[in-house]
Formats: structure tokens, sequence, C-alpha cells
């Protein structure tokens, strides 16, 4: 009976530590994969390294000093005599590689390029490298000549975004997350003008009302050109200083802001003063962030008789693109569809737009018009986007970098209410341009 016992409780006592095991992973996979997970990879990556670095093509030829097989004489008995010598031979050599480091979805790990390498020759491999080793993927940087850095993602962090808290800086939205864990965050600041292109139903929209639920209780104006009849910016019009419907309204309201470039000009010249940050905050002017939906609409032509107001449009906003940030007047232009064919205005705005968002697209031009001057790898991940992972897009910001990012769900019910609610923040444009000679002109 005793022996009965013992025989039971072996498979008890294992099932009860891998029950144990499978609830710490499920609900606290943080320390889980520190004190389990991590180990147990970081040793699998170390001993695989020679393996995996030759199968990817990352090894070189180096002469070494190696004992050899080498065959003697044959004795009598018909065998051949073997002896050992120590000469020069060829063999594979891996990079060197330091102790892997966790991070909160996967781990980093440090190396050491070999002679005649470059980081693209990594990134060429990183592919190659995310199946070798199982993981969902491989991402290359390299902090400085001769050392790169392999960035591995266990799984995917962009399958659930959870929100996190908004930024309390001027002109700065946390809108979603990295695939690096980090926050997603849109500063105007530092990145004054944002490209936003993507396909119906592909998160555009919505990235648009996250930007108006993290401005809307920030001292800025809000001007929206809406090109879609203002179905989708009229909602949010109680926060919004100015809103544009038309072509005929946006050459209008883009001469406002031309002109109220210039006055800020005139009004730092006398200041002695190179942007308007730099101006004492009695007499600094509210910085302006303007918002175009449907970029392409402003350039589409039906007809020649409308060759002259998309001129106009195409001028005033390059100006504004050109010289407003140092103005405080800020742009973030999306579209559906960005390409060369609707003409040299809109490839001149694409190249003051240093901040660039593709989310999924239906043509290959609008993600290359987006991305194409970025890393090719960007441009190859923008067009693996799936339409099931609405809000999913490659990002070019500040740090140089891109990255895969998911914004947040905002509904436009939560945009509406935000609007609402801080509707007594929004300056009056009559205000603003008030002191603005007239007519203005672009």
């Amino acid at each position: 009976m005793r022996d009965a016992l013992e025989v039971l409780a072996v498979p008890a006592v294992l099932a009860a530590v891998a029950a144990g095991l499978w609830a710490w992973r499920r609900y606290h996979y943080r320390t889980f994969w520190l004190a389990v997970g991590f180990p147990l990879v970081a040793l699998s990556v170390r001993a695989s390294w020679r393996r995996v670095a030759l199968g990817c093509g990352l090894t070189k030829k180096r002469q070494r000093w190696w004992f050899t097989t080498v065959p003697g004489a044959i004795a009598s008995t018909g065998l051949v005599k073997v002896r050992r010598r120590f000469q020069r031979v060829a063999v594979d050599t891996k990079p060197f590689m330091w102790l892997p480091l966790p991070t909160r979805h996967g781990w980093r790990v440090t190396l050491h390029t070999l002679e005649g390498q470059t980081p693209g020759d990594y990134t060429d491999a990183a592919e190659r490298l995310a199946h070798s080793w199982g993981v969902h993927a491989v991402r290359v940087s390299s902090p400085r000549p001769g050392r790169v850095v392999l960035m591995a993602t266990m799984r995917d962090p962009l399958v659930t975004v959870d929100h996190l808290p908004a930024s309390s800086d001027l002109l700065k939205v946390t809108v979603g997350r990295l695939e690096t864990g980090r926050p997603w965050v849109i500063d105007f600041r530092t990145v004054p003008h944002w490209l936003n292109a993507g396909a119906t139903q592909s998160g555009k929209s919505n990235l648009a009302n996250a930007l108006i639920v993290g401005l809307a209780p920030q001292p800025v104006a809000l001007v929206g050109f809406d090109l879609k009849g203002g179905v989708e910016f009229t909602p949010y019009a109680p926060r919004l200083s100015a809103l544009a419907t038309s072509r005929a309204e946006s050459v209008d309201l883009l001469c406002d802001l031309v002109g109220l470039m210039i006055d800020r000009m005139g009004l730092c010249r006398q200041a002695a003063a190179r942007n308007i940050w730099q101006l004492p905050p009695a007499i600094r002017p509210v910085p302006v962030v303007v918002l175009v939906d449907e970029l392409a609409e402003l350039y589409l032509m039906a007809n020649k008789s409308e060759k002259e107001e998309i001129a106009k449009t195409s001028t005033a906003l390059l100006r504004v693109a050109q010289l407003g940030r140092a103005f405080g007047i800020y742009l973030f232009c999306c579209g559906q569809r960005i390409g060369s064919d609707l003409g040299p205005g809109v490839t001149a705005l694409r190249a003051q737009c240093s901040g660039r968002i593709c989310h999924r697209v239906n043509d290959p031009e609008t993600a290359t018009m987006t991305l194409g001057d970025l890393d090719p790898a960007a441009l190859v991940s923008a067009r693996a986007i799936a339409a099931e992972t609405p809000g999913v897009a490659i990002v070019a910001g500040q740090d140089g970098q891109w990255y895969r990012a998911r914004s947040f769900y905002v509904t436009e019910a939560t945009a509406e209410h935000a609007a609402r609610t801080h509707a007594h923040l929004t300056p009056a444009w009559d205000e603003i341009t008030a002191h603005l000679p007239q007519p203005v002109t672009a």
C-alpha cells in the first residue's frame, strides 16, 4: 500500500508543479520570464550561436593553427597509419557574442562584427535569425562602429495595447505603444510635421481621434481641413478654432495661416528671437496644430478651371510646412493614397514632413512615398500589415529609427466628448487673426 502511494505521489507532485508554472506564466508573465524563461532562452542562444551564425552566413573563414589528421605510410596489413600534425587550416569563425540581457518582451545581445561586415549584413539575416531561434522578430541596431545589437521579441507586443497615462508636456501626445513596449509619442516640438498614410479601416482616422483627445486639454489652437465635406471633423467643431470643408474654404484658411506665420515672423524679429519659444510667455502666441484629412483632395483636378486654385493651395501648404515650425504652426496630414502623380506639390510637401506613419495601404506607391527614403526593411514591414490588425503602422520619428507600432482604440464618441469637455479652451480664430491685414494672399 505504501509503495502504491509513493508511486502515485510522484505524478501528483509533477502535475502540481506544472500547474503552478502554468499559473505563474499565465498571471504574472514578467516575473516568470525573468526567473525561468529567460535563463533557459539565454543558454539556448549561446549554445546555438555557432551553427546559427554559420547557417545565416555571418561567419568568416580565418586561418588557425590546428591539430589535423594526415595519412601516413601503408602498413603491411594494408591499413593506413595516420598521424596528427599541427598546421594552419581555414576554420569558420563566428562573431563574438556577449551575454544576452532580458527585455520586457524578449532579450537583446551585443555582437562584435567581423572584418568586412556591416550592420546591413545582420539586417538582411534578421528574418533567418528569428526563424532559427523561434522568436517573433529580430531587430538590428548599431550603437557604434564594430558593434551590432540584436533585439529579439518573443511574442508580438501589439496584439493588445493598453492605454497609457497621457503626457503632461505641451504638444506631446501618447497615442499608442511601440513594438519595443515603450509609449508611442507624437511630439510636435521635436518633429513638427507628420505624414499619415493608410487605407480605409487601417486605423488612420483612429490615430487622428487619439491626437484630438490628447491635444484637446492643452492650450493650443486646432485647425481642421476636412475635404470629405466635413463629416470627419465637424463632430469635433467645439474644439476646432477653424474648419475648412471644401477646397475654396481651404484656400482662404491656408492664406490666413500664411499671414499668421508672416505676422509671427515680424514679432520674433522685433524681439530678436529665432522662434516663438524664445519669446517671453506674456507675448508668446498660441501654437497651432493643423489637421488635414484626405490630403489628395487638395491636389486632385477635375478640369483646367481648378488649376489656379490647386496651385494656390499647394503653394500655401508648402510654405506653412517649410517655415511654420519656428512660428508655432504644425502639420499632421492624413491620406488614403499619396502618390507622385498628384503633382510636384505633394512630393515637395512630403520632403518637409520628417515624421512618417504608414498604416496598411492598398498600393505600393503610397508605402514608397511614405517610407521609401528610409530603411528598405520598413517598406517590407509596411506591406506585410494584415487587415485584421487595424491601428498597426510603421512609424519613423525623432530618433531616426523605424518601429512597428499600434495606436490606442479611440472611438468617435470619446473624441467628441473630449472636444465638448474642453471647448472652453478653444481660441477664437477671429481673435487669432484679428490683427492680420485683409485680404491675405498666399
